[in-house]
């Protein structure tokens, strides 16, 4: 009898992917084959496989079988993406700055958005020294990568800021040449600084259809505070970013 078990065969099929005898985008053999080939039983290739799910490595897509995951296509840049010759001088938004960087090619209609006034909910109205349920326009944007969405991105405005802007437009795309920055430079409010934080989460059932993610696929979650030289808060953003599409690029000079 094989002395293999479920974790000794989630290593021997890790090996083969790492070392490209399956290359992203190919189908692991049935498990029936895999449990000849290694003379174990089935119910050992199905535990091993899921582990390999929980990593990231595979994921099961129907009428498939289990495929191999694609490395991440697409670089999400750090300070780079943000910088002022894209927005304020040229017309490339961060997400276009991010497809730039990856050698893609991007169109306007990669994101789409809807706007809407809502009530501000206790991270809101505390960051915008506001009470909760006060009016704030919330701007939500799906981005997509060809037809596979990559993250949502959803920003948050004091009406004060953007009433009567682009901002509140929800025409598909960018809000006008240099996006959301360059309509907040026009109204006297120039983003200088910026504070970002990450984390990672399974994501919802909601997010889970929204994203198009594989079974056990984490999300990033974003959260970003844009602030004008003196300090005024002009931007509170949430982002829900699927795991397997980026890869997140941060250069930077080293503090003394």
């Amino acid at each position: 009898m094989s002395t293999v078990g479920y974790r000794e065969l989630a290593a021997i099929l890790r090996d083969a992917i790492q070392q490209g005898a399956y290359a992203p985008g190919d189908t692991l053999p049935k498990q029936d084959e895999l449990a000849e080939q290694h003379g174990v039983n089935v119910k050992t290739v199905r535990n091993a496989v899921a582990m390999l799910e929980a990593e990231g490595l595979v994921t099961p897509i129907r009428r498939r079988g289990t495929v191999v995951r694609t490395p991440p296509p697409m670089r999400r840049l750090g300070v780079e993406r943000y910088s002022k010759k894209k927005w304020k001088y040229g017309d490339v938004v961060a997400f276009a700055a991010d497809r730039e960087a990856s050698g893609r090619e991007w169109k306007p209609s990669d994101q789409t958005q809807t706007v809407s006034l809502v009530d501000a909910d206790a991270e809101i109205a505390q960051a915008y020294n506001i009470d909760p349920g006060a009016p704030v326009y919330a701007r939500a944007r799906l981005v997509k990568d060809g037809e596979q969405p990559t993250h949502t991105l959803t920003s948050f405005y004091l009406p004060a800021h953007v009433e009567g802007t682009p901002l509140v437009d929800p025409t598909p795309g960018p809000a006008g040449r240099g996006g959301g920055f360059a309509v907040l430079t026009m109204q006297g409010l120039e983003p200088d600084h910026m504070t970002e934080s990450f984390y990672a989460r399974m994501p919802t059932p909601n997010e889970v259809d929204q994203l198009d993610l594989p079974a056990g696929e984490p999300v990033m979650i974003l959260n970003r505070r844009t602030y004008t030289a003196d300090g005024t808060l002009v931007e509170v953003a949430r982002g829900v970013h699927a795991a397997s599409r980026f890869s997140w690029t941060y250069s930077f000079d080293i503090p003394e």
